[in-house]
């Protein structure tokens, strides 16, 4: 049989074959240099050799100077440095590893910062919530009694009243109407009304000299007088301080709280010795008018909202709703039990007072649910006649911060937020007695947890030595603010080797809460309070002298309540604003203020708290003493090797992996159950680097909420991931930023329908979202049973047996 095939002949020449070498890596110039050689060894002739010099000419002639369009020799000088910014180095450390770049892609500036100094320094502006004169004002004329005027005098140290008491105080004794309280924060609203209520009350078992009445008594079992709404237990707790101050001269008055948080049964037996003031949140309220019978609403005469647009923005508008309802139902009790007369006295109807520092559109809707022909007091006489001519068609009216109040805001960009921070706080303490306590206020309690677990100090607080005989018994520490107070570091200084480090935010549980805020309010050492927004209302802290916004507020309300808790009945204080830069420069300009906010940029801050040396923990002080090559380094290498001692942090092993029994082949740490005889080692992440990224997610997600009307300056868009995480110490951006808060997790199911496995294929598309360790990567969800484990393999092992004859081709 013919073959009739094609037979193709080829040329290929009598030139041995020679094979075409292709150099990878290395240097351009030493890549070139090779294919040269490889191509000349190829054709047979020698190695390009390189040029020769040619031998320097000393007769050569000299360079032509060069002149000037004016024929003129003269070189002109250099132009001279604008800046007195020194050179910011951007090379890596001499200490052999890998510099953090914190100085290299920043964001340029927009705002235009004044250099020069102002000719005459301004005068410092007048407190507009300081308490009025003495010889101007006092209790007593107000209408208050002696008995309750000589208690603040003495006891209370309070001598004056402020502006807005001065107003509400004679409108709440001789009216029985309601009345609306707007007044900037700390100008001493919470006074404003409770001493009215205390005054009126004690004229039922007092003469008006003092004396006590024959034919009236009043004590805890005569009724519930008034009911005080709060929005957070905190406020709750704080306005029951004030309240019970003010009691010491009315000692058979009681009052008492219902909170949240708090066990049901001591309130209910609270409630059932007897209280005749009553403060509460509006949830814990309404529970207890449900299901309390000894709850009696009958002789209620006060019902008063304090922070009511706070209320009114946390959903509890269904809860004011039905306690307003509730003591509205029941008949107005003219006697109380025991027969005693109320009327007269006590007011003839019920009396709301709402309290709020501005009037927001769910403040007035909260109005229109509890107020009735309400009276409008402001601080002034002239502000009240202003709001009553010009506001009263208008849906908000502004509210500006306390006078005396320094604002500024510092434009630094994300990657430089934790360094420049510490820089604030460590020139902050770097003199004795200047700040005594700062408030630090973060958008979302995952960043509040980590903040504070990267600030505070790692040595462990030695338990203080057995009592000897006939000394007093030492006082055992609170067990509730184990995990909250802590010394902090970095941000000590020689004047102030111990500062004290707290945090506050709503996850906490009730009695951890109440017991940090007890322990930051009566520290006597410098201390530090990093809290979310759950500590920007009402709460009257003594001594604040600086709060920080760390991250911006999400309404411009809270940003004015936030800085509200400083500069406090007439005292002085700062408030600083961080901000990024781009869009988040012109926020300012929106915010409500009584002086300008002054703009600083990060550089003036670094310089400042880097001048010195840095105080890390006491677990990484390898080379913190102050050396001659520390004090030859500058603010910005300490800034680099600050940022870089972070990284390394959170980048450490796990406590304990280390030391952990050690395994076969000389392995050390836990291991996976599922691996037989090949068993390996399951490394575990170091909890701070989980703690960062839980809070860099948070912190996306809480930017993403600010209102509407904001969200032109505080844009996603033009966030850079990759810069942000560097402020929380991490080298990547995590993902899964919008998987939500709960951890998402795949049950792992047998094969089944010729599935090679439960739910995961080849291509990876059951792994976890979000950066989330999937259960073969981490035994903390369990482990599969070696018996499973077996069945699995022989499983697996048939599937692919039987996908392989499908191509098999011989």
């Amino acid at each position: 049989m013919a073959d009739d095939g094609m037979l193709l002949n080829f040329e290929i020449g009598d030139a041995p074959l020679v094979s075409q070498v292709k150099f990878k890596g290395g240097r351009w110039r030493d890549r070139v240099k090779a294919n040269k050689s490889a191509k000349a060894a190829s054709q047979g002739g020698p190695e390009p050799a390189a040029k020769p010099r040619a031998p320097y000419d000393l007769n050569r002639p000299t360079k032509r100077p060069r002149g000037n369009d004016d024929g003129s020799d003269h070189r002109p000088a250099k132009a001279p440095r604008t800046s007195d910014i020194p050179w910011v180095p951007t090379h890596a450390m001499k200490t052999g590893l890998v510099s953090s770049s914190l100085f290299t892609s920043i964001p340029t500036v927009v705002t235009k910062f004044d250099e020069e100094a102002p000719a005459k320094p301004a005068e410092p502006a007048k407190p507009s919530n300081a308490p009025l004169s003495e010889e101007a004002e006092n209790f007593h004329t107000l209408g208050l009694a002696r008995r309750v005027a000589h208690h603040l005098a003495t006891k209370l140290e309070m001598k004056a009243p402020t502006a807005i008491q001065k107003n509400t105080i004679p409108v709440l004794i001789k009216d029985d109407s309601d009345a609306f309280l707007q007044a900037e924060t700390g100008s001493g609203k919470t006074l404003a009304y409770l001493l009215p209520i205390v005054h009126r009350i004690m004229e039922l078992s007092m003469n008006e000299d003092g004396t006590p009445r024959k034919d009236a008594k009043v004590h805890r079992n005569s009724g519930l007088f008034a009911i005080i709404l709060a929005p957070t237990r905190e406020l709750c707790k704080q306005i029951s301080a004030v309240l019970e101050k003010v009691l010491r001269c009315a000692p058979w008055l009681v009052c008492t709280t219902v909170i949240g948080g708090e066990s049901k049964h001591s309130e209910k037996a609270r409630l059932r010795k007897g209280v005749n003031i009553l403060v509460a949140t509006p949830g814990r309220l309404t529970d207890h008018l449900d299901n309390t019978k000894v709850l009696d609403v009958g002789t209620v005469r006060w019902l008063v909202l304090d922070e009511g647009d706070r209320m009114m923005e946390m959903g509890f508008e269904d809860d004011i709703k039905a306690i307003v309802g509730k003591i509205r139902a029941d008949k107005l009790a003219t006697k109380n039990s025991e027969g005693l007369v109320l009327d007269g006295v006590l007011p003839k109807r019920r009396v709301t007072v709402l309290c709020s520092a501005t009037m927001k559109m769910n403040v007035q809707k909260l109005g229109e649910i509890s107020l009735e022909d309400a009276v409008h007091i402001t601080a002034s006489k002239s502000e009240m006649e202003k709001d009553a001519a010009e506001n009263s068609g208008s849906t908000e009216s502004a509210f500006t911060a306390p006078a005396q109040l320094k604002q500024s805001c510092i434009i630094v960009p994300a990657k430089l937020r934790l360094v420049t921070l510490i820089a604030l706080l460590k020139s902050t303490f770097a003199r004795k007695g200047s700040v005594m306590k700062a408030i630090i206020f973060i958008s979302c309690a995952d960043s509040v947890d980590f903040h504070y677990e990267v600030l505070k100090d790692t040595v462990t607080v030695e338990p203080p030595p057995p009592a000897q005989e006939g000394d007093a018994p030492a006082k055992k520490p609170d067990v509730h603010i184990e995990t909250t107070v802590a010394p902090a570091a970095y941000i000590t200084s020689p004047a102030n080797t111990r500062v004290m480090l707290h945090k506050l935010h709503g996850s906490l549980a009730q009695p951890v809460r109440s017991a940090t805020l007890k322990a930051f309010s009566g520290c006597k050492d410098p201390a530090v309070l990093i809290t979310t927004d759950i500590s920007s209302r009402g709460l009257d802290v003594p001594a604040v002298d600086l709060v920080i916004e760390y991250d911006p507020a999400f309404a411009v309300p809270d940003h004015v309540h936030r800085i509200g808790r400083t500069a406090r009945a007439g005292r002085s204080g700062k408030a600083v604003l961080f901000l990024l830069p781009g869009p988040e420069e012109g926020y300012t300009s929106i915010l409500p203020s009584s002086a300008t906010i002054t703009p600083q940029l990060y550089e003036s801050i670094l310089q400042k708290g880097f001048a010195t040396n840095v105080n890390l923990p006491a677990s990484s002080q390898t080379n913190n003493a102050e050396t001659e090559s520390n004090k030859r380094e500058t603010w910005a290498t300490r800034a680099e090797a600050l940022q870089l001692h972070f990284e390394q942090r959170l980048l450490a092993p796990a406590p304990g992996f280390e030391d952990a029994e050690e395994g076969p082949k000389g392995h050390k740490g836990k291991f996976s159950k599922t691996g037989g005889k090949n068993r390996q080692p399951v490394k575990k992440d170091n909890p701070l680097l989980d703690a960062g990224r839980q809070a860099f997610r948070s912190h996306i997600r809480a930017y993403a909420t600010h209102v509407r009307e904001e969200r032109v300056y505080f844009d996603m868009t033009q966030l850079h991931l990759g810069h942000m995480a560097k402020a929380f110490g991490l080298r990547e951006a995590p993902g899964g930023i919008g998987s939500g808060i709960s951890r998402r997790t795949h049950k792992f199911t047998p094969a089944t329908n010729g599935q090679k496995g439960g739910g995961a294929s080849a291509s990876g598309a059951a792994k976890p979202s979000g950066g989330s360790k999937s259960k073969f990567d981490d035994d903390e969800f369990g482990q599969v049973d070696e018996d499973a484990a077996k069945r699995m393999k022989a499983k697996m092992k048939m599937l692919s047996m039987n996908s392989a004859s499908e191509f098999n081709l011989g």
